[in-house]
């Protein structure tokens, strides 16, 4: 048996933030951020909503695409959690009125999606749950320093969600084969140092004001990292189509995690996949972490370009550091264009 797609939902916070925005009080400036990353906007939390409240509307979205109210599991993949403890799924459970289920966090960065579906598929493989809601849900500007102009344009604020159900492998919406990966060698290039066990057990349990303030913050070396990213994307790529028996000229569209425009190119030019099979809205949203993959799988099917029948490489990178991809082939599924 497989687990096979049978909805699909997302969902921004309505505050909009631009570049001409961020350039009012950071010393850059729209060219310099679109240039360097392809973004012209992103959302962003306001006003106490969290990571949870985002879960929720997309989840709900989901539910509805997929004609369903009950589910066996609940998912999130999440890198700016609502606490350190509990975990936000079983609230988004219950909140989206789902009963007592089985519900878990997953966190693996901007590599989350990935490794939550194949983390969910892992749950229909075993017989643990016949249906699983899983989202990918991210209040991460909440931790970027809002005065660090090599970082707080890059990412926003978002979820992302998709219901499975078991099916049969040849079926369209199947997942196919994963590929993950990691290094945690390299961890420090992508990393918030302080309020883990590490930080903790060091300053006597003291809290906040015990360690610098900017530790609390991303810090990110970006040239590594991207160099990183370029090389395990498109070998993660290249492993699962080889493990699909797919050629790079039966993937209609590319799919991958919006870090970064250039790096989206770099690994598609690497691939020798032409420009327009591959799909981008960082523009719009900036870095969403877990949530960008099914955003873009949203948006792209929500305006008609992604079609039941297409074949789709999925692919990723984040913190960790860590990789995956998968294919699978479109299904007949209603997508709602987020606003």
């Amino acid at each position: 048996m497989a687990a096979v797609l049978a909805g699909i939902g997302g969902f921004l916070p309505p505050r909009v933030v631009t570049n001409e925005d961020l350039s009012a009080t950071l010393d850059t400036s729209d060219e310099w951020i679109r240039t360097r990353t392809g973004i012209s906007e992103r959302r962003v939390v306001s006003g106490g909503t969290s990571t949870g409240d985002l879960a929720v509307q997309a989840g709900a979205r989901a539910l509805r695409s997929a004609g369903v109210d009950a589910v066996d599991a609940v998912v999130v993949a999440t890198t700016s959690p609502e606490r350190l403890c509990p975990a936000v799924a079983p609230e988004v459970a219950s909140r989206l009125g789902l009963g007592q289920v089985a519900a878990f966090d997953l966190t693996s960065a901007c590599s989350g999606f990935l490794y939550g579906l194949a983390a969910s598929a892992g749950l229909i493989a075993s017989g643990a749950a016949d249906t699983v809601l899983f989202i990918g849900a991210e209040a991460f500007t909440t931790l970027v320093n809002p005065q660090d102009r090599s970082t707080a344009p890059i990412f926003g604020d978002g979820a992302g969600a998709v219901v499975l159900r078991r099916g049969e492998p040849d079926e369209p919406g199947a997942l196919g084969p994963f590929d993950l990966g990691s290094d945690g060698s390299l961890a420090d290039l992508l990393a918030v140092p302080a309020g883990g066990s590490r930080q903790r057990s060091a300053d006597g349990g003291l809290g906040h004001g015990a360690v610098p303030t900017e530790d609390w913050y991303l810090r990110m070396e970006g040239r590594p990292l991207y160099q990183q990213a370029v090389e395990h994307m498109t070998q993660s790529a290249q492993a699962v189509l080889k493990h699909a028996d797919w050629s790079v000229a039966d993937v209609d569209w590319f799919v991958g995690h919006q870090a970064n425009v250039r790096i989206v190119r770099a690994v598609a030019e690497e691939l020798e996949l032409p420009e327009e099979r591959v799909a981008v809205n960082i523009d719009r949203v900036g870095n969403t972490l877990s949530a960008s993959v099914p955003l873009l799988l949203n948006d792209i099917a929500a305006r008609g370009d992604l079609r039941p029948g297409d074949r789709v490489l999925l692919s990723a990178f984040g913190a960790g550091l860590s990789w995956g991809s998968t294919v699978l082939v479109w299904p007949d599924i209603t997508a709602v264009a987020v606003n």
